[in-house]
């Protein structure tokens, strides 16, 4: 064999040896170290290779470059192998590399200051006024002369359309639309009526017809402004005094379209009475809203990951004063627990187990799959029920998240929202069937009044 043939024969060796090595649980372990990592001052950020069964030999060829070493926001503990020291805040690149030549994996880790929060679990009577009136359904007029039309349908008002101002005048309420569109009426005369579709403003011209029935003038629809249920605060911020809630967006319940809200107050709950859930009918906690006014708070966003607002007062946990954070690479699969009220205001805790651990998963806000244990809560109310969203998910002495949706073929098992997600949210605003779920709070609207 040639020179040439040497050197190809040597190219396919190494090429296969290179493949079998990438194919190594060794390797595997270094490609599954994630690239992006948030860690607080004073965590350690453990490069332990023990677990991955990594031989001293392969750990003597690995040399670890860390560019955030020069600021000290990275320490590497010689008290403790293969781990490094978050010692402020600050964003460092880590870059791991075989023989110090050949990169493995290339890691951005930022540390953030430590926060500590307290847990909620207390249960809470959610109250929101929309952003004008909300459209929820249509309905045929008659008039005197038996002829049927929908005005408000033909004009192209739709459902899930929000109703801003009539004739140039703000609305705010169900009582003044009603009282308007029959006053114009009689004006005969159609109505400018401006709307938000789609989160696009436009007019549109309506012409009320005096209903035979309730001999008003009408233009065939159902519409409300005011949404109320239990839900559960996740957490309180004494630094702030913001708090988070639900977990989840607030949907209206007939068009499943988020409420835009104009203002909203959180006030203190009791729970009078659970209905248990089960397979395809999630169950609920029957509550009392109780006047006080030293525990009010507003509602300030309605977003996917939650309320968010500030309280009047300091809200305080009998069970944890206070709780530091925990990010999601800090959160593990296994022993979990949960704070939420079952009986009238006193908050207690019951055993979770957390299945997966899905931070990729940002946009849905299902950040974890949760599984209830706890015998007493399985007993009580068959696992996730309605008003339980927001309840705080605690592991390791550390708040990671809160309940958030069931799944509805398996009520003991559901989704949670990770902390760190809502506290992005809280610090943004200023001062398939199997697996289908079904978000948990309960929030039913007080009124639909007909158009």
């Amino acid at each position: 064999m040639d020179v040439k043939g040497y050197r190809k024969l040597t190219g396919i060796v190494l090429a296969c040896l290179i493949v079998i090595f990438s194919c190594t649980p060794q390797m595997r372990y270094f490609y599954s170290l994630p690239t992006y990592q948030k860690i607080t001052v004073g965590d350690y950020l453990d490069l332990s290779f023990e677990k991955a069964q990594i031989s001293k030999t392969i750990q003597n060829t690995l040399k670890l470059n860390i560019d955030g070493e020069k600021q000290n926001i990275l320490r590497v503990d010689k008290s403790k192998i293969n781990a490094l020291v978050a010692a402020k805040p600050g964003v460092a690149n880590l870059q791991l590399k075989l023989f110090g030549l050949i990169p493995l994996k290339t890691m951005q880790v930022e540390v953030v200051p430590s926060v500590k929060l307290v847990p909620g679990g207390h249960s809470v009577g959610v109250m929101l006024h929309s952003e004008g009136v909300l459209v929820v359904g249509q309905s045929i007029v008659e008039d005197a002369e038996g002829n049927k039309s929908n005005p408000a349908k033909e004009a192209g008002i739709e459902v899930g359309d929000i109703i801003l101002k009539i004739n140039d005048e703000t609305v705010v309420n169900d009582e003044q639309v009603a009282r308007l569109v029959n006053d114009y009426g009689k004006t005969k005369k159609p109505l400018k009526v401006l709307i938000k579709h789609n989160k696009r403003i436009e007019v549109k011209y309506v012409k009320p017809v005096l209903c035979k029935e309730t001999s008003r003038y009408r233009i065939g629809l159902y519409i409300r402004d005011t949404a109320a249920g239990v839900g559960t605060i996740t957490f309180y911020d004494p630094k702030t005094g913001r708090y988070g809630a639900l977990g989840h967006i607030i949907t209206d319940v007939d068009t499943k379209k988020p409420i835009d809200i104009a203002n909203g107050k959180v006030v203190r709950a009791g729970i009078q009475g659970i209905q248990p859930g089960r397979c395809g009918q999630p169950g609920e906690k029957i509550g009392m809203f109780i006047e006080d006014k030293d525990f009010e708070g507003n509602i300030k966003k309605n977003c996917r990951f939650g309320i968010f607002g500030t309280l009047k007062k300091p809200l305080q946990n009998p069970i944890y004063p206070e709780l530091p954070v925990a990010y999601s690479d800090q959160i593990n699969t296994g022993p979990a627990e949960i704070l939420t009220v079952l009986d009238g205001e006193k908050i207690n805790k019951y055993k979770i187990e957390i299945e997966k651990i899905l931070p990729e998963q940002r946009s849905s806000g299902k950040g974890m799959v949760i599984h209830i244990t706890d015998p007493r809560l399985l007993r009580r109310t068959g696992g996730i029920i309605q008003g339980m969203s927001g309840s705080p998910i605690i592991q390791n002495g550390r708040l990671i998240g809160a309940v958030t949706h069931v799944f509805i073929n398996d009520p003991a098992k559901g989704y949670g929202c990770l902390i760190e997600w809502m506290l992005d949210e809280c610090n943004s605003f200023n001062p398939k069937i199997g697996w289908r779920a079904k978000s948990s709070p309960s929030l039913c609207f007080f009124s639909t009044c007909l158009l």
